[in-house]
């Protein structure tokens, strides 16, 4: 439901302000710092129907007002205005991305441990997870003259290797031959699709490699097997821990109780609730768990090659700083695309 202007510049006002404080708003604070033209005395009554209409509310008799879940809400539907990452934390996130590692893993943490730093919240991150696991691309890379490594890429982004010891005299001409048989007569191929006549044809057309190819198909046969597991990457934690909402012992103890539901968390970061642009924001009781009313999360898909592969998340408290940790969280969504694409397109040539 939309309101009139002055209540709208009331209810922002209250809002920004206790999120940079944490204390209750009172009128005289607002008639001081925001400017809005008008007496105390007209805010006060602006703020009663506030109340009344359940935007804000009074948290003890005699204090001033904070918002409620209804309040953060229109705060993030209507009012708020995106603010912008400064140029140095722009830098930060591009530069970390932009360092070559040929690991999901690293680079999951990675985008967890900038993410916690610039907000200064809790951080979630969900690795790629794409139902059936297909093959993508092998390849054979030479270590050694007596080594080499494998690499196996999965269609969900996932990447395997192993070292394996090769024969003497096999070269990387050799290697490449094996590579680029394999990914002709695999590609795309699930375990199940698999077939016996297919698996006589490749190792009738490798017959002088039997070794090497006995080695890559099991990793291939491991990696297409591989389950994939409720899974999440958490940093930042104890960021959560100086959140004066959470100086409470009990408080503490139910957030540490729902950091350690790795199910329950990756089912909330999958779930896509109401969305600002790509990036979703729940707030409170939105987040569909009774203890994790006092938390928002707000949560964006990254994807590899225009594929939704997994989510990252931000955990705070509905006192929580909107407008920065959306546009932090969109930024960070699309460099980490970006590095996870660039990773598996170059593994794969």
């Amino acid at each position: 439901m939309k309101m009139d202007d002055r209540k709208q510049k009331v209810l922002m006002a209250i809002v920004q302000d206790f999120i940079a404080t944490a204390e209750p708003v009172g009128s005289r604070t607002i008639a001081k710092k925001y400017k809005l033209g008008v007496s105390p005395a007209t805010i006060r009554n602006e703020m009663a129907d506030l109340e009344e209409q359940g935007y804000i509310e009074q948290p003890h008799t005699s204090a001033g007002r904070i918002p409620s879940q209804q309040g953060y809400r229109y705060y993030v539907d209507y009012l708020m205005k995106r603010k912008e990452l400064s140029v140095e934390e722009e830098a930060l996130i591009s530069n970390q991305f932009e360092k070559k590692v040929k690991d999901v893993g690293q680079v999951i943490q990675k985008a967890g441990l900038l993410l916690s730093q610039i907000t200064q919240y809790a951080s979630m991150i969900m690795p790629p997870q794409i139902g059936t696991n297909s093959f993508k691309h092998i390849q054979l890379i030479s270590m050694h003259p007596s080594r080499a490594m494998v690499i196996v890429v999965m269609d969900n982004g996932m990447l395997h290797h192993r070292v394996i010891e090769v024969p003497e005299g096999i070269t990387s001409n050799d290697m490449e031959t094996i590579s680029g048989v394999l990914n002709a007569k695999l590609q795309g191929l699930t375990m199940e699709s698999i077939k016996m006549t297919l698996m006589k044809e490749i190792y009738l057309e490798l017959a002088m490699h039997k070794h090497i190819l006995d080695l890559a198909m099991e990793l291939i046969q491991d990696s297409l097997l591989l389950k994939t597991e409720d899974k999440i990457y958490l940093g930042g934690v104890f960021n959560m821990l100086n959140q004066p909402e959470f100086h409470n012992i009990e408080k503490v103890k139910t957030l540490l109780s729902i950091i350690e539901q790795e199910k329950m968390l990756c089912e909330l970061l999958a779930d896509r609730g109401r969305e600002v642009g790509g990036v979703t924001v729940r707030i409170g009781d939105e987040i569909k768990s009774h203890k994790i009313k006092e938390c928002s999360m707000i949560t964006a898909p990254y994807s590899i090659c225009g594929k939704r592969v997994g989510s990252i998340g931000v955990l705070g408290p509905t006192r929580m700083e909107y407008a920065k940790v959306v546009s932090v969280v969109e930024f960070m969504t699309k460099n980490l695309s970006r590095a996870m694409e660039r990773m598996i397109l170059g593994m794969g040539k």
